[in-house]
């Protein structure tokens, strides 16, 4: 067996050394020129949260609250505004589920969660919402809302509008998807409070529970299966809808309605440390708020004229805490983080590019052994 000569083997390690040093260099650059162009947003997540309320639907008793009015970040729980904006559109008639929506180009360019529009696709209102809701896609939402405004930045505008209308007095969006501000631009910013005020007005349109009480759902004719990330829907009794949310900053965050013995609860967590102690905390808060109201027949007519009378929550309600419970277990899959996930991708893009240059290395000096050996033999 050959031994390759000192001065063969230091040929060899500076030669193709080098090489992969400034592939390393250039993709750590890389990651960092991207990340510089996004805003510094100060970590709001906390153990077990940030925030939390909850409230009986139908009278808009908060039963419950933790910091209720603190200063939390949505993240893709932001998309029940849009959600809310499109329906209430859609109910005045100034727009139909069936009108088709072209994707542009903006909106095919948005990262995170996403159904990987294409410019030269079209969908109707109704699928997007789908996307919108069930894959929490920002690419749906920002092609829906150009579709509704003529721009993001106008249907901004909507949103900040209609939080103004519903007593959202502590809550400011400047995205239509949620995700973690770009430079120059701000953070969305709500509290659990508010977002309890956009829940109670939701659970008025049964629309809402169509879209995001759904499980699972095609897209683009079976090409495609979105999943929802919600799994309070599969594991709580009763439970038909809302949204979940997250980026690193924000925290995992979620708006939960469940609906038992005639009752509707209304469950927000906002800025948990971890995905499974939030389901756990909602999926308690959800089971104490039934055990706080007596369970009732609710025919449909009487349900009607109560959801016309009802009022806004005010912030001068009384205020239950639930007594300390046992953290639940939920289930053991990871689902998709929403609206973010940047932290991940780039981390693979820099181990995939790790991993190739490694293999370029070994190979490059596995030829070059065979190289040698045969010159020598010669």
């Amino acid at each position: 067996m050959q031994v390759l000569s000192p001065a063969a083997f230091y040929f060899f390690y500076y030669k193709y050394m080098k090489q992969f040093i400034i592939s390393i260099l250039i993709v750590f650059l890389a990651v960092q020129i991207t990340w510089a162009g996004r805003a510094p947003v100060k970590k709001i997540a906390r153990d077990p949260y940030a925030s939390a309320i909850m409230l009986n639907a139908e009278t808009g008793e908060v039963l419950f609250a933790e910091n209720a009015d603190a200063t939390v970040y949505p993240a893709s729980v932001l998309k029940l505004m849009v959600l809310y904006v499109v329906l209430d559109r859609v109910e005045k008639g100034t727009l139909q589920l069936s009108d088709m929506v072209q994707v542009t180009r903006e909106a095919s360019r948005m990262g995170g969660s996403q159904v990987y529009l294409d410019p030269k696709e079209q969908f109707s209102v109704e699928e997007l919402l789908y996307a919108l809701m069930v894959q929490s896609a920002n690419d749906a939402a920002v092609a829906l809302a150009t579709h509704v405004a003529g721009s993001k930045e106008s249907f901004v505008a909507l949103m900040n509008q209609k939080a103004g209308e519903l007593g959202m007095k502590n809550s400011h969006f400047h995205s239509v998807h949620g995700l973690p501000p770009g430079a120059g631009q701000k953070v969305d910013v709500t509290t659990a409070r508010d977002f309890g005020i956009l829940c109670r007005e939701l659970v008025r349109h049964p629309k809402v529970f169509k879209y995001t009480g759904t499980r699972v759902r095609d897209f683009r004719q079976g090409q495609f299966v979105m999943r929802n990330h919600n799994h309070l829907l599969e594991n709580v009794d009763g439970c038909d809808g809302f949204k979940t949310g997250y980026f690193t900053a924000a925290g995992f965050s979620i708006a939960a309605t469940a609906k038992r013995g005639g009752n509707r609860i209304i469950a927000i967590v906002m800025g948990s440390k971890d995905r499974k102690v939030r389901d756990a905390r909602a999926t308690q808060l959800l089971a104490k708020g039934f055990s706080m109201v007596p369970a009732k027949s609710e025919p449909v007519v009487a349900a009607a004229k109560t959801k016309s009378i009802q009022k806004p929550i005010d912030s001068s309600s009384s205020e239950v805490k639930v007594a300390a419970t046992p953290a639940m277990q939920p289930e053991n899959v990871v689902s998709p983080t929403d609206g973010g996930g940047w932290s991940k991708f780039f981390l693979g893009v820099v181990v995939g590019f790790v991993l190739c240059a490694l293999l370029i290395f070994f190979a490059a000096r596995k030829k070059n052994r065979r190289s040698l050996k045969y010159r020598y033999r010669r």
